[in-house]
């Protein structure tokens, strides 16, 4: 099968979507299948409001059809919301295309987190953006009965997976100051990392990642140790020296940052909610409570070896599989 994939989310972001997409793409080229990605590469850009990491396509309309027809799809997937996304939507819909999309991230939180705009407002554009998709792919139970809630259709599951050669046990170094207690991801405001930073625990507290909040918390939260942006091997260093992974958003659909702690062994202590709830579901692997220092201290309990071992469960063979068989080719009808 041909598969395009359209997003604006891609290198050198670090985050769940980007993540996620580079190994669907190669699990979906082992698998025989040709891929080509829409990326704000070769785009004309400006960096996005408020995370100017982030590049958003300036008028992307004619180019991204363009590639579109030139490449003769059998599927087009479209992952993000934004410039490249909304142009692959239009051309898709003008040409009487299916497609799907995928709900990665909880934008109506995001925004409201930020300018206290009401959810309803930005709820009825994302049902506007992904009503006409033949499927609308989630990560969770809890993320699908979310959107339902909000009057979403068409929705399917697209679960994770973990690179567990990558992530996985290693020895423990005799570092001071333990326990770490560790975070790891985007450092922004709708990621409530001043949650975690302000909770009164023994030993360290690290952060790992960056993002626009990282100066203004690292001002405020000197002794905490910010280690910024890590990758591949030396990301997965952290995640075995932690002794408990604390991961304290609100808003996440899924939380890739939880699975690749456990396959290191690390026991995970967050909140009750979207993405926790689904994926810590065995009490032997994390602790879920709506007071985060009671979830710390005691997920510093657990055994690290059936840690380890639950998340042997996620493959990215297993997502991949599950995002095909969503994928909606000319045959299967697409709603109005």
């Amino acid at each position: 099968m041909r598969i395009l994939i359209a997003t604006d989310a891609w290198l050198p972001q670090v985050n769940g979507v980007v993540t996620t997409l580079r190994n669907t793409v190669r699990e979906l080229e082992a698998l025989g299948h040709g891929v080509r990605l829409i990326t704000p590469e070769g785009f004309r850009t400006v960096p996005c409001p408020t995370y100017p990491e982030i590049r958003l396509a300036l008028a992307p309309g004619p180019r991204v059809a363009r590639m579109i027809d030139e490449f003769e799809p059998d599927a087009v997937h479209i992952e993000t919301e934004a410039p490249l996304g909304l142009a692959a939507r239009r051309h898709c819909i003008d040409a009487g295309r299916p497609f799907t999309t995928a709900y990665h991230t909880q934008f109506p939180e995001f925004i409201h987190a930020r300018c206290r705009l009401p959810l309803a407002v930005s709820y009825r554009w994302m049902r506007w953006f992904h009503r006409p998709a033949g499927a609308v792919l989630v990560a969770t139970a809890a993320m699908r009965r979310r959107l339902e809630q909000w009057g979403f259709g068409n929705l399917a599951t697209w679960t994770r997976g973990v690179d567990t050669e990558l992530f996985a046990p290693a020895p423990r170094e005799n570092l001071t100051r333990r326990p770490i207690f560790l975070y790891a991801g985007r450092v922004a405001v709708e990621k409530s990392i001043e949650d975690f930073l302000k909770l009164d625990l023994p030993g360290s507290k690290w952060v790992v990642g960056d993002g626009p909040a990282r100066r203004s918390l690292q001002a405020r939260f000197p002794d905490a140790l910010f280690h910024g942006v890590k990758h591949g091997k030396d990301l997965a260093y952290f995640y075995q020296q932690a002794d408990v992974f604390v991961f304290p958003s609100r808003t996440d659909t899924f939380g890739l940052v939880l699975i690749e702690a456990m396959a290191c062994g690390t026991p995970v202590a967050a909140y009750p909610v979207t993405g926790p709830i689904d994926v810590v579901r065995d009490p032997a692997v994390g602790v879920l409570s709506a007071d985060l220092r009671t979830a710390a201290l005691a997920a510093l309990q657990l055994d690290r070896v059936p840690v380890s071992r639950y998340a042997e469960q996620y493959s990215w063979g297993a997502a991949t599989r599950q995002f095909v068989a969503n994928l909606r080719t000319p045959g299967l009808a697409v709603p109005a």
